[in-house]
This record gives C-alpha cells, sequence and structure tokens, in this order.
C-alpha cells in the first residue's frame, strides 16, 4: 500500500528526488514519514508531514538539505534530497499513519513501503 521510488547512485553534493505512492487505506493517511536505515545501524526518522502539506518535520542531520512534499491530488509524498553526503547511504522507507503523535518514532507508524537504497560515492 506504500510504494517508494527513486533511489539509486549518486556522487556526494548530488541531488535525488524519492517519491512514495500511498494506495489502499493508507491513502487517507494523516501522517506520511521518511525514515532510513544504514547497515548495521538502527532505523532512523529523516521527516515528515501532515495532511495538507503543513507542519513539515526534519531531523537535525538533514535540516536545509532535504525536503519534504505531499501532493494529495495523487496520493504521492516527495523527499527531495539535496547536497547528498556519503553518510546519507542508507536505505530509505516511507510510512504512514492515522496519528499526528510521535511522529519521529518508527513505533508511530502503522503502514510501511518497502524501501530504496540511496547510495551516496565520496
Amino acid at each position: 500500500q506504500l510504494q517508494a521510488s527513486g533511489g539509486g547512485l549518486v556522487q556526494a553534493g548530488g541531488s535525488l528526488r524519492l517519491s512514495c505512492a500511498a494506495s489502499g487505506r493508507t491513502r487517507s493517511s494523516f501522517l506520511m514519514g521518511w525514515f532510513r536505515q544504514a547497515p548495521g545501524k538502527e532505523r532512523e526518522f529523516v521527516s515528515a508531514i501532515s495532511r495538507g502539506g503543513g507542519s513539515p518535520y526534519y531531523a537535525n542531520s538533514v535540516k536545509g538539505r532535504f525536503t519534504i512534499s505531499r501532493d494529495g491530488a495523487k496520493d504521492l509524498v516527495y523527499l527531495q534530497m539535496n547536497s547528498l553526503k556519503p553518510e546519507d547511504t542508507a536505505v530509505y522507507y516511507c510510512a504512514a499513519d492515522s496519528s499526528s503523535n510521535g511522529y519521529y518514532d518508527a513505533r508511530t507508524y502503522s503502514s510501511w513501503g518497502q524501501g530504496t537504497l540511496v547510495t551516496v560515492s565520496s
């Protein structure tokens, strides 16, 4: 019900745009988020946005470089990633939930996409 895409290999300083398509019951989700998991590390919060596109949230590590947006008409959520760094390398997951609480906590989210790999070379 969540399909993430847009990952790939990019050089440091480059850009990528991830997309997450919602279908089924996830289409009406209030909260949409992006998380990432690097090899050997725990899944961490990246960004989240509420319905209507308001109140975007960002992890400090990506603030000023990443931008989350939401197209309600197309049931899509985007993550524009600029000035990428090697430490951004990870599998990126989109997630959705009806709640607005704990946007930074993976346990908040009831639906998850399959993940898309982002590799940033130095």
